[in-house]
Order: C-alpha cells, then structure tokens, then sequence
C-alpha cells in the first residue's frame, strides 16, 4: 500500500509559479564555461572605465586600475587565464576576480593594465582567445 501525499488546490498554482520562476532563473545563468585547464573560449573583451576603479567586486576586492584582474561570467574567482588579442597577438595573463561582462556579445572585462597590455585602450574592445591556464 502506498501513501499519496494530496495538495489542497489553492497550493497548486503557487507550487507550479515557483516552479516556472526556478526554470526560468535557471536560464539566466547563461551558458556554462569549461574551466579546466586548457579549454579555449573566443569571443569580445572590453575594460572598465575608470570611474568602476576603487569599486568592490563580486569576489569583494577592490578594482585596481594596476592589477592584472578580470570579470567573467562563470570562472571561479582566482582562475588564471592567458587573454590574446586576435587583432594584435598580444597576450596578458589576468586572475577572474568579478562577475561580468553584462553586455551581449562581451566575455570578459579586463582591468584597465590588462588592457593597456593588450594595445586596446584606444578601441574599447578587442577580440580574444581565452586559455584557462589554473583553477
């Protein structure tokens, strides 16, 4: 014999709104990254403005405009990846340490020194190879 566990169904609609708001929180997460060493992403980098140095990260640093310091989506914090300028075949080496970029097409934020390093300050963006070299 089996036990049915009934909901009352003035529980149903809320029970089936949490479950479709979880399902749809679960879609803004975008898309996962491998981070093992190795694994490759291209796409578009940019750098934070100036007036975000100073701020607090995701990872609770404060942004230096003198670090080699990234932001990316889903990398965990203290990830080291070599960036390469496609354009120019230059490349830095930053540690993930915030939460970002949040503009479509973009998958990383360097720090205004990577990007300095990296010959994009003039342009803005950049496009990258993204290696992950440690975890």
């Amino acid at each position: 014999m089996s036990a049915r566990v009934l909901l009352p169904p003035c529980r149903l609609p809320i029970i089936a709104a949490l479950v479709s708001l979880l399902l749809l929180l679960a879609g803004c997460a975008g898309p996962s990254v491998d981070s093992t060493p190795g694994s490759i992403q291209r796409g578009e980098a940019s750098y934070y403005a100036s007036r975000y140095v100073g701020q607090q990260t995701a990872s609770g640093e404060r942004l230096s405009a003198q670090q080699l310091t990234a932001a990316h989506r889903s990398l965990p914090f203290g990830t080291r990846v070599r960036v390469t300028n496609l354009d120019n075949d230059r490349h830095v080496i930053v540690r993930i340490n915030d939460r970002g970029p949040f503009t479509r097409g973009r998958i990383i934020d360097l720090s205004p020194l990577a990007a300095r390093r990296l010959g994009m300050l003039r342009s803005g963006t950049a496009p990258v190879r993204l290696e992950v070299l440690s975890r």
